[in-house]
């Protein structure tokens, strides 16, 4: 078995200390460029590979980002996890995605965190925010704003979202609208997505009827089936998010209903995942990877001790598929 490089032998070969190839391990200043070159050198050579926790130990920095999701199978979160690494990856910087499926989870999550020590945290969490005040670790929060606005947030218009979402179906000739829902008991800016949808159809005076379950549940499509059976005479959608829209899309084709001819349907996201589909699903787009962008700027500034906006609310777009009728 081949024997593992150490820094001593890095800086035997190079003919530094050690103390001076640590220094060139962690970028610091000062340091000639023919040093520079000759532990480099020694380096490849040896195939060493820097121990990144050690590292850490030392600098009080990993270089690792922690993203928590709620779960990783829902197209949304999987694609924000997709941008978030690649942004991270362009400042040498790792994630660590945690997958919690549930509050209690997600606390035994944090606690790991503060063990191991990561320098951040980027959270989509519907989880009591002062277990993550109480760690300590500086927190960017995704689509959920707090009564303390120092704690910094991202989102997207989503009350807007529902008002467009609301427009367009009736500009597509919709008269028996529907929003399809689901919400926890925490407060998120995902709900202000209904409150712009409802507030818009109030406002023109059209009729609507909502189908918004609370979570935790295991019944979801089921459920969803009865209430478009209980409700024939719906002729426009808006779900929460595009994975929620194709849900409806399938019931609908199996209750023998045509999508967009007998019902349109219009989903909140735009991701990738429901642009691939036979035919894309028409939806409220959120711009995903500025998103993660933004969570990752404003991350870098509160490990840097620089100025940042305390909430960033990105503006949203409609974009056509096929899920609406084309209106000339």
């Amino acid at each position: 078995m081949e024997k593992t490089s150490t820094m001593k032998d890095v800086a035997r070969l190079a003919g530094v200390s050690v103390g001076t190839v640590s220094r060139v391990i962690n970028n610091e200043a000062g340091i000639k460029e023919s040093t520079l070159e000759k532990v480099a050198s020694a380096i490849e050579a040896l195939h060493y590979i820097p121990d990144a926790y050690a590292r850490g130990m030392k600098t009080s920095k990993t270089q690792t980002i922690a993203l928590i999701v709620p779960t990783i199978w829902h197209p949304f979160f999987a694609e924000f996890a997709y941008y978030v690494e690649e942004g991270l990856s362009k400042l040498n910087y790792k994630l660590l995605l945690c997958n919690t499926d549930g509050s209690r989870k997600e606390i035994e999550y944090i606690n790991m965190l503060q063990q191991n020590k990561v320098d951040g945290i980027i959270a989509i969490t519907y989880s009591p925010i002062d277990d993550y005040l109480a760690s300590g670790i500086p927190f960017v929060s995704i689509d959920r704003t707090y009564v303390n606005k120092e704690i910094p947030c991202v989102t997207s218009d989503n009350y807007s979202g529902g008002n467009l979402a609301a427009e367009k179906l009736i500009e597509h000739g919709c008269t028996k609208l529907a929003f399809l829902g689901s919400h926890n008991k925490t407060i998120n800016e995902t709900k202000r997505r209904r409150d712009g949808f409802e507030d818009y159809l109030v406002q023109k005076e059209k009729d609507y009827v909502i189908f918004d379950l609370e979570e935790p549940f295991t019944d979801y499509d089921h459920q969803l089936e009865q209430f478009l059976i209980l409700n024939p005479k719906i002729d426009g959608i808006f779900a929460i998010n595009d994975f929620t829209a194709m849900t409806a899309i399938s019931l609908l084709e199996k209750l023998g209903k045509n999508v967009p001819e007998d019902v349109q349907v219009i989903g909140y996201d735009g991701i990738k995942y429901a642009k691939e589909r036979h035919y894309p699903v028409t939806t409220i787009k959120q711009p995903l990877e500025k998103m993660a962008n933004e969570a990752i700027h404003i991350l870098m500034c509160i490990l840097n001790n620089q100025p940042h906006e305390p909430q960033v609310i990105l503006p949203i777009t409609f974009e056509e598929g096929s899920s609406t009728k084309i209106v000339n």
